[in-house]
């Protein structure tokens, strides 16, 4: 186990004050966002940049507003709790454990769309499924859509800025087509 093991860093889910709409997963938190209490909290994270520019917020948010993503219909999670410098530091017992947690929580807070926010998570999820591509999956957890987002870190390589930019805009264009007429009821 890592020096940062007894760290925890809470979910930001809040269904009481407005339905969840989005419900991002990571696959669990940094060592940065350990030590400040906030998700994605990387200095080369872009997932606040994304969330403001494909209009998931309204406004510029950093690391340090992610207990305001409730305001929005919007959640935060992790599927492992136990922080790490990187994802090769989880064993598969963890992930499993991890699937079942959130399983839990989509069905404790009902949230419209899981969004998994890079494709390790996925696999973590659905380790059978041989190809992965963003975008809306076929697949569920707890009865809820699961979404595929590429992973905003700036040590992925795989997805440009513009690519990663693309896929937000896509699950916003989703949200904003399907949520309900009044978002304060279900």
């Amino acid at each position: 186990m890592s020096e940062y093991a007894h760290l925890r860093l809470a979910d930001r889910i809040d269904a009481r004050r407005r339905p969840v709409d989005v419900l991002f997963v990571g696959i669990n938190p940094g060592v940065r966002s350990a030590l400040t209490g906030h998700h994605f909290a990387g200095p080369s994270n872009r997932f606040w940049k994304l969330l403001y520019e494909s209009r998931l917020v309204p406004e510029p948010v950093t690391f340090e507003d992610d207990d305001r993503l409730p305001e929005w219909g919007l959640g935060i999670t992790n599927l492992v709790a136990r922080p790490t410098p990187g994802v090769a530091d989880l064993s598969r017992a963890e992930l499993r454990a991890g699937r079942s947690a959130l399983e839990r929580k989509v069905l404790r807070h009902r949230p419209r769309m899981v969004a998994a926010v890079g494709i390790i998570v996925y696999r973590a999820l659905f380790p059978e499924e041989k190809i992965v591509v963003t975008g809306r999956s076929a697949r569920q957890i707890g009865g809820t859509t699961v979404w595929v987002l590429p992973n905003p870190s700036g040590r992925n390589a795989n997805f440009s800025y513009d690519e990663m930019l693309s896929a937000f805009r896509s699950l916003q264009r989703h949200v904003a087509r399907n949520r309900p007429v009044n978002p304060s009821r279900r």
